[in-house]
């Protein structure tokens, strides 16, 4: 892509300016100058006018017995020598907080109030199942929520949240509709929570969407250690009819791992079922780990947020890592996590593109976004608005902007697409039943 260099970031790629300054390429990203670690101060960091730097902050779970997303705010700290080394945005260097939510709930809100002391103009590129610890101290403060991971339908709702994917409601119907034609009888398995009722009714609007039959519903522990017996009733509810090929779609989160280990083990004696997994759960870096094309992944259908890694449009995050990252192995470019992260730092940039020299807050941040501000990742999402008319208020997700999502399988251990472009749920999503 060509377009206007501006001659404060001479060293960063050509970043087109179309009218009204409204769209900026993924290869544009930014992030925040980096800390050691931690929640740590930074002297002089609030959002201000002129050349003041910018602060803000980045979270996710690290070093914890269950999910882990160290990349994430490893990789704003990437971000932030690379968009600094170019003279930062206007002219303003940008600072990133980090913390660690530790998947606790008072730790989370903890992230939230420390993000308020400092001042943050926003926070970027995060993630934590505790939303609605976190969201409370940063709405009392005004501070937006811009691309959070979406492991949460709260993040859906709250009026300051930004996301940049459509979460786990998109991706379940995504794969409901990608099912639809390549299964037979298909089965859930999924927590035994609340959060995991509201699970059956995406996916089943997705299979309904193409004509199918709803899946069956099949509940298990949220904190199980193995899943043998639920494996072998999925397995066995999936090729309960012998002329179609039966589907398991495992939705159980960060125990998701554990219960394919089950399944590999009780696949044996039904070779005719195949696995089919959301994103959330299940990216390259996953089937890297679990074996690749030797592991239980192999064959799997797999319905993402995002084109598969190795789509060139990627290239100018690989660039930063590679240029950037200092061989910090956290930074995986395969993890969902990590591409999230990147989009939204995306954002962030357009934001302040479009603040120019003028003051920039938390509430100059809100209101730009508010306005309409139209932000182009590069084709890694369609062009992201946050406008009243632009939400999917009707669906229960009330800030939803991006529904599409992408069909791949893995084949040879590699996630590939199996359609190009991407499929747009939204009018799925209004249609599924999740009261």
């Amino acid at each position: 892509m060509t377009g206007r260099r501006r001659s404060r970031t001479r060293s960063l790629p050509a970043l087109p300016r179309p009218a009204g300054r409204a769209l900026l390429p993924a290869g544009a990203l930014v992030a925040c100058a980096a800390l050691a670690a931690g929640c740590g101060v930074v002297p002089g960091a609030t959002g201000g006018s002129g050349d003041d730097p910018v602060t803000v902050m980045t979270w996710a779970p690290e070093n914890t017995a269950t999910t882990n997303k160290p990349g994430m705010p490893a990789m704003a700290r990437a971000y932030a020598r690379w968009v600094n080394a170019g003279g930062g945005i206007n002219g303003r260097k940008l600072n990133v907080l980090t913390c660690n939510d530790g998947n606790d709930s008072v730790t989370a809100a903890k992230c939230a109030r420390r993000a308020a002391k400092e001042d943050v103009v926003a926070v970027v590129g995060s993630y934590s199942q505790y939303s609605d610890s976190f969201f409370p101290p940063l709405e009392g403060a005004g501070i937006p929520y811009i691309g959070g991971y979406g492991v949460t339908n709260t993040e859906f709702t709250r009026a300051l949240s930004y996301p940049v994917n459509g979460g786990r409601p998109a991706l379940l119907a995504g794969l409901g509709r990608q099912l639809a034609a390549q299964c037979g009888p298909v089965t859930l398995v999924r927590p035994d929570t609340i959060a995991g009722d509201e699970l059956p009714a995406l996916l089943d609007a997705g299979l309904r969407a193409g004509g199918h039959e709803a899946a069956h519903d099949q509940r298990a522990a949220a904190d199980a250690t193995e899943y043998s017996g639920q494996a072998d009733q999925a397995l066995r509810q999936s090729s309960a009819d012998p002329a179609r090929k039966g589907c398991v779609v495992p939705a159980l989160g960060e125990r998701t791992g554990i219960f394919m280990d089950s399944f590999r083990r009780a696949r044996e004696n039904h070779p005719a079922v195949r696995t089919a997994a959301v994103l959330d759960s299940v990216d390259q870096s996953v089937v890297d780990a679990s074996g690749g094309k030797s592991g239980p992944y192999e064959g799997a259908y797999v319905t993402g947020w995002y084109p598969v890694t190795s789509d060139p449009r990627w290239e100018g995050m690989k660039k930063v890592i590679k240029e950037q990252a200092f061989g910090d192995n956290r930074i995986n470019p395969e993890d969902a996590g990590v591409q999230t992260t990147w989009i939204a730092y995306t954002v962030l940039r357009a934001v302040l593109e479009e603040i120019g020299d003028g003051e920039v807050s938390a509430h100059t941040v809100r209101r730009t976004l508010n306005r309409g501000l139209t932000v182009d990742t590069g084709g890694l999402t369609p062009p992201l608005r946050w406008r009243t008319s632009d939400l999917l208020a009707s669906s229960g997700f009330a800030r939803l902007v991006n529904a599409d999502v992408t069909q791949q399988v893995v084949r040879q251990g590699r996630l590939v697409p199996v359609a190009k472009g991407f499929t747009d749920m939204a009018k799925t999503l209004e249609d599924a039943d999740t009261d």
